[in-house]
C-alpha cells in the first residue's frame, strides 16, 4: 500500500520561534490523525526573511510527540556543508534518538551564498558530496576507517555510534538533475524527486536510478515522490489560492538560484508555469491526478506539502484535514510496484 508523507515548510521570522514550535506539534498531530505516516522537514543557513528550524533537533524533538510508526524524514539537509564524519555521529545519533524511524534525506544545495557563509567552495560541492557519500556507510559499520580524498582525509578513525537501523538508515538523495539521479543510483537507497519535476521527467530519472543500483547489485523498490498539492471547490479556486499561497516562494526561489523556473514567467504566468507538476482541483481531480502518479510510476511514500510560509497553522491545518478527509482515503489502499516499465510514464 503506498504511504502519504507530508513535508514541513520555513515559516516568517515575524512568527516567534515559540509560537512556531507549538504550530508544528499542532500541525504534526494532525498530520498523524489524517493518516499521513511520513513527517518531513529541509534545510537552510541564514535563510533571510524566512526561518528554518535545523532538522537534527527538531525531529530528533518530533521523535518524542509522534506515534511509534511514524517515520521522521531530513528531507534535504545539504550534505556538502559538512564534513564527514560530523554528519555521521549527527545522523548516528538521530537515528538511535527516533528509535530507528529516521530516513536520511540529501543534496548537494542550491543557494550559493549559504556556502560562502560556511567557507565552503561551491562549485566543490557536488564531489564533497560523492565523497561524504562514500564515507558515511563506513563509519556507520566499520570499526576503524582509513579515507585519503580530495577533500576529506581520515586515518584510522574508530566511529562510536552506531545507527539503530542496519546496517545504516535508509538514504534519500534529493536532486533536480540527471547527475543526482545518477548519484542516488550510486550511494542511495531512493532518489527523492521534486515536486517541481513533471512525471516524464520522474520515469526519465527512475530509469537511472534503477540502472546504478542494478550495477551495485540491488533491487529497485518503489521510490519517494514529492508534489506540491491543494484542493478547492473548483479547479479555478484551486488555482487561485494555489497562486496565493504560493506564488511569491516560487518566485524567490528562482531568484535565489533554483533555476527550475523563469522568474518573470512565474510572475506573469503563474498558473502555465507551474502546470505539468503541481496537483490542483476538485477533490475527485486531485484523486485522479495522484492515482495516475502512483500507477504510472514505482511510488512510496507520497510525500506532500500542504503548507506554505504564507498559510498560518489554522489554514495549514484546514488543508491537511481537507486531505485527509477527500483525498487520502482513495490513495491508501493503492499498491506500490517497483516493477511498473517506466517508459509507459513519459
Amino acid at each position: 500500500m503506498v504511504q502519504v508523507g507530508m513535508l514541513l515548510s520555513d515559516v516568517p521570522r515575524s512568527v516567534p520561534p515559540d509560537q512556531q514550535f507549538q504550530d508544528v506539534l499542532r500541525i504534526v498531530g494532525e498530520a498523524e490523525q489524517n493518516g499521513f505516516s511520513h513527517i518531513a522537514i529541509g534545510q537552510h543557513f541564514l535563510y533571510g526573511d524566512l526561518r528554518w528550524m535545523q532538522p537534527v533537533p527538531w525531529l530528533a524533538r518530533l521523535a518524542a510527540h509522534v506515534s511509534p510508526g511514524t517515520k521522521l524524514v531530513t528531507q534535504v539537509m545539504i550534505g556538502p556543508l559538512y564534513h564527514p564524519v560530523l554528519l555521521a555521529e549527527e545522523i548516528a545519533t538521530l537515528d538511535v534518538v527516533t528509535e530507528g524511524r529516521l530516513v536520511f534525506g540529501v543534496g548537494l544545495g542550491y543557494r550559493a551564498e549559504e556556502f560562502d557563509h560556511l567557507g565552503v567552495p561551491y562549485e566543490e560541492r557536488a564531489a564533497r558530496l560523492d565523497e561524504i557519500l562514500e564515507l558515511l556507510p563506513r563509519l556507520w559499520t566499520e570499526d576503524e576507517v582509513t579515507h585519503h580524498g580530495r577533500h576529506f582525509r581520515l586515518d584510522g578513525v574508530r566511529p562510536h555510534i552506531r545507527p539503530v537501523q542496519q546496517p545504516h538508515p535508509p538514504i534519500w538523495i534529493g536532486a533536480f538533475a540527471k547527475a543526482g539521479a545518477r548519484r542516488a543510483g550510486r550511494y542511495a537507497t531512493g532518489y527523492a524527486v521534486p515536486p517541481e519535476l513533471p512525471p516524464p521527467a520522474v520515469a526519465e530519472r527512475y530509469e537511472l536510478v534503477r540502472t546504478g543500483m542494478a550495477e551495485r547489485g540491488l533491487p529497485f523498490g518503489p521510490q519517494p515522490l514529492r508534489r506540491n498539492v491543494l484542493v478547492a471547490d473548483s479547479a479555478e479556486a484551486a488555482v487561485a489560492e494555489y497562486a496565493r499561497v504560493a506564488k511569491g516562494r516560487y518566485v524567490t526561489y528562482a531568484q535565489r538560484g533554483l533555476d527550475v523556473f523563469d522568474a518573470g514567467k512565474l510572475e506573469r504566468e503563474f498558473a502555465e508555469a507551474v502546470q505539468g507538476h503541481v496537483v490542483l482541483g476538485t477533490p475527485d481531480q486531485v484523486v485522479a491526478q495522484l492515482t495516475d502518479l502512483v500507477t504510472t510510476l514505482p511510488v512510496d511514500p507520497l510525500l506532500v506539502r500542504p503548507q506554505w510560509p504564507t498559510m498560518d497553522a489554522d489554514e495549514t491545518v484546514a488543508a491537511i484535514r481537507r486531505l485527509g478527509r477527500d483525498v487520502l482515503p482513495s490513495i491508501l489502499p493503492l499498491p506500490s510496484h517497483s516493477n511498473i516499465p517506466l517508459l509507459d510514464a513519459r
